[in-house]
């Protein structure tokens, strides 16, 4: 059995479903809320990279490395970003949750911490993780404090890591939770959503 198997995880805002290609049409209309694609310090496919990029996704995801998700909302079905399981190592075993964006009009709704404690929940107390990484670029302080609200420590930054497309290079911050804080982090997750400690969902 491989270490990523698609699966679908559901919570009280919102549910991830493993990405397929007629989800293309919604991801559009979701990074269209707001125009993501012209944020320079992160990288959110524009409607006409958004064809070769779930296929991309689709491709890591055969190979083993990668579980790519769309996040739709469950108050109105509405698909509102987009998030995934990368680089993962069944041998450690751990992951990288990344590649994630969430459409303008859905940003501080509660969508994004519910979608990573459905991630979190799943990577820690099924697949047996020792730790999950978040990466982002040194400029992206939006996400960085999202990150570090969620409890992650920094491990460092990896200075000159990769190029954008508009060919600057990007310093990546790297985060990490380890199983030993997700007790934790999984109780901060379920305050900022109002719920009792002991409640699952």
């Amino acid at each position: 059995m491989a270490f990523l198997e698609p699966v679908s995880l559901t919570g009280d805002l919102v549910s991830l479903e493993p990405l397929r290609p007629d989800h293309h049409d919604e991801l559009v209309a979701a990074a269209s809320d707001g125009q993501l694609w012209e944020l320079w310090y992160t990288f959110v496919p524009s409607p006409a990279e958004m064809a070769d990029d779930v296929a991309a996704r689709l491709a890591r995801q055969a190979a083993g490395t990668m579980l790519p998700f769309v996040v739709r909302r469950s108050a109105d079905g509405t698909v509102v970003g987009s998030t995934t399981y990368c680089n993962a190592d069944a041998e450690a075993p751990r992951l990288e949750i990344g590649y994630t964006w969430t459409a303008q009009s859905a940003q501080r709704t509660g969508v994004n911490a519910e979608s990573k404690l459905l991630l979190l929940t799943h990577a820690f107390d099924v697949l047996g993780c020792l730790a999950v990484e978040f990466r982002t670029h040194w400029h992206n302080l939006q996400s960085r404090a999202a990150i570090e609200r969620l409890g992650a420590k920094q491990d460092g930054v990896l200075r000159h890591h990769r190029r954008m497309p508009d060919g600057t290079l990007r310093d990546t911050v790297v985060y990490s939770i380890l199983h030993a804080e997700w007790p934790a982090v999984r109780n901060g997750l379920r305050a900022r959503l109002g719920r009792e400690p002991g409640q699952s969902r």
